[in-house]
Order: structure tokens, then sequence, then C-alpha cells
């Protein structure tokens, strides 16, 4: 394997493991001082930080599903948005920088709720923006990822268009 492609992989894997890492880092933050039930307000009547275990997908989408399907059914497909998402990472070394960066947040998010779903049986959220679901930060990546990539799109943006540093092998 060219150093180029190893270096550039490694790059990727290593800023996978740093997002992940600060997903779960603010998630044991917000298990040790708000799992009791303790709310901490930010902005008034704006943004606060409460403690949430959820058992199912944004906005509740898959409330009507029985719990003892819909957990095993989130780790099968979750798995396998995880896997699917990791072999479109390891080919999009052609797509131009801003997507292909975009691709790493939406992965770094999906593995960040999937090892919470895997571990704990249940994702945790705690960032409350008022009249909107309670979120974390696996879900703002995942959110900017994909914003990011619907700009790209739309814009037909090239972002440089050189592509990201694995390309050249």
């Amino acid at each position: 394997m060219p150093m180029v492609k190893l270096s550039a992989r490694l790059a990727v894997f290593g800023s996978l493991i740093f997002l992940v890492g600060c997903d779960h880092a603010t998630k044991g933050v917000a298990c040790a001082q708000l799992g009791g039930g303790g709310i901490l307000e930010l902005i008034r009547g704006a943004v606060e930080l409460r403690y949430v275990e959820n058992t199912d997908v944004a906005f509740n989408l898959l409330r009507w599903v029985p719990e003892t399907i819909r957990r095993p059914g989130l780790l099968v497909f979750g798995g396998l948005a995880v896997l699917a998402l990791a072999l479109l990472l390891l080919r999009a070394r052609t797509q131009p920088r801003m997507r292909y960066w975009a691709l790493v947040l939406v992965t770094a998010g999906a593995i960040g709720n999937y090892l919470d779903r895997v571990v704990r049986g249940y994702v945790v959220d705690f960032v409350h923006v008022y009249h909107w679901p309670v979120f974390n930060v696996a879900d703002a990546y995942v959110t900017l990822g994909l914003f990011l990539l619907a700009f790209g799109v739309l814009t037909g943006a090239r972002s440089g268009a050189a592509p990201p540093p694995t390309a050249g092998s």
C-alpha cells in the first residue's frame, strides 16, 4: 500500500476516533452531571441541557413499533448503516474534499450513536433547543454532514476540486 494512501486512511481513522471520542465524552459528562434528572439552562427560554435515554430514532418516528422489535431492528439496521457508510468512505477518495469530510461527519455520528445502542441499549441525548427534540453531538455531526453534502450537491461546489488526501494512489 503506497505511503500516501496509508497516511490518508490513518488520518481519516484518527478523525473518526477523535469525533466519536468527543461525542462519547460529552455523553459521559451528561450522564454524570444530569443523569439524576437535573436540568441546566444555558440560554433562558432557548437552550438547556437535560439527560434523556432515547430508545427510538430521531423525532420518535418508530414509537409505534413495539420495543421488542424496535431494539433488535435498530441494532441490525444501524450496524448495516455504519458498515455501508464505512464502505462509502473507503471508496470516496475521488470526491471533492467538502463532500468527503461531510461523509466523515455522518459516519462519525452514526458510529457514536450506534455504539450507544450496542453498549447501553439506548442513545444518550442531552442538548435541548426549545421546540426541538433533545439531541447529542453525534446528531449534530450527522446534521452538519448532511447539510454539507446537500450544499455541495445543490451548488455543484467542488470545494477545491482536489480529491481528499487518499487520491493519487
